[in-house]
């Protein structure tokens, strides 16, 4: 994107209002996926969690295990990164090989597969930053804040803060959305399946280690010890990780949300998320997914192909894209400034402009 052009400014009368013509300009290339790419990504990242498994079985010093734990967290990330590739269907031709591989892959960050795939398949990518609709990192106005009790409002200042991304993700996303919640008659059994095989492989990672630590002659410490560091902590890392990249793809000042009345396609996956430039050995992890725009425009584009993809986008319609590097500086700038969200005007508001809004009437 040239830098002395603003997101949005280009063309606004001539925009279209579907994907089609953003689709259209997309090259045969970047729907390539033959099955061992997929699987390279898949075997490498499963690999470097079993791996780091085994090592925490070993490792107790804390200090040591913080590290891990950071690694830990990345990896079981990666593992989502490929599960989500492959719950699009972009990752392998087989459709079977995709749902099997997606499953699996999402099994180290307790992800429910048929949940997932209703989530976000099928409510987040079809209506992304549309009010009422998309349910990730939903804003509330000033209005719905100050109806609010005290302690949902504390749980909305800690969730909405930099460091309780992970505890908005598991709370609103995994646990509501996948875990507990209702869903559709049709998918009622489907999802009660895949939670259950969720529940069991907790529960069978957490007889493997206490049966590990019992062997090993641990105390009652030191075999809860030995669980929080293989199972509980790192979900947590996987947590905040993954909720701060999605926090950083659809919340920014110059994200706009939008009423169904002024909602359209082409606005809500060109304009509604970000392409951001991550450092050098980012992608090793995170496979690409801060090149959000294309992932959105097309679902079908695997996530090796995401840099190609964005090129040709944003050639086709310079300035309709929001893409800039990805600083943390930036994702904590955004935590402060996006608080609350006035639809009316289309702009994010701090906790204190919200109740100024009030005020004034």
């Amino acid at each position: 994107m040239s830098p002395e052009v603003e997101p949005g400014t280009v063309g606004l009368i001539d925009q279209p209002t579907t994907l089609k013509p953003v689709i259209d300009v997309l090259p045969d290339s970047v729907y390539d996926n033959p099955t061992w790419r997929g699987m390279s990504y898949f075997i490498r990242d499963a690999s470097m969690y079993v791996a780091l498994l085994v090592i925490l079985t070993v490792v107790s010093n804390i200090f040591a295990v913080a590290a891990l734990e950071v690694l830990m967290g990345l990896v079981v990330s990666g593992l989502f990164v490929v599960g989500h590739d492959a719950a699009h269907g972009a990752l392998f031709k087989s459709k079977r090989m995709n749902a099997t591989i997606a499953q699996i892959a999402f099994l180290p960050s307790f992800h429910v597969y048929e949940g997932w795939v209703l989530g976000h398949n099928r409510v987040h990518h079809p209506y992304t930053v549309r009010q009422g609709y998309d349910f990730v990192w939903h804003p509330t106005t000033p209005e719905q804040f100050a109806a609010l009790g005290w302690w949902r409002k504390a749980v909305h200042r800690a969730e909405w803060s930099w460091a309780g991304s992970g505890a908005y993700y598991i709370h609103q996303v995994w646990w509501k959305k996948m875990m507990v919640g209702p869903n559709p008659a049709r998918w009622v059994k489907a999802i009660r399946k895949d939670r259950w095989i969720v529940t069991a492989f907790i529960a069978g990672m957490l007889a493997l280690f206490t049966a590990i630590g019992m062997a090993s002659g641990d105390s009652v410490a030191g075999i809860l010890w030995l669980d929080v560091r293989t199972i509980l902590l790192p979900f947590l890392g996987f947590a905040w990780f993954i909720g701060t990249m999605v926090h950083v793809h659809h919340i920014a000042p110059d994200i706009r949300w939008w009423k169904k009345a002024e909602w359209n396609k082409f606005k809500a996956q060109m304009q509604g998320t970000t392409v951001l430039r991550a450092p050098k050995g980012f992608d090793f992890f995170f496979h690409w997914i801060m090149i959000h725009v294309p992932h959105h425009v097309d679902m079908r584009v695997p996530m090796y192909h995401l840099e190609e993809a964005s090129a040709a986008i944003e050639a086709a319609f310079p300035g309709s894209v929001i893409d800039k590097p990805l600083r943390f500086r930036d994702f904590l700038i955004n935590t402060r400034a996006c608080k609350l969200y006035d639809f009316d005007a289309g702009c994010w508001l701090t906790y204190a402009e919200g109740r100024k809004q009030l005020a004034a009437g």
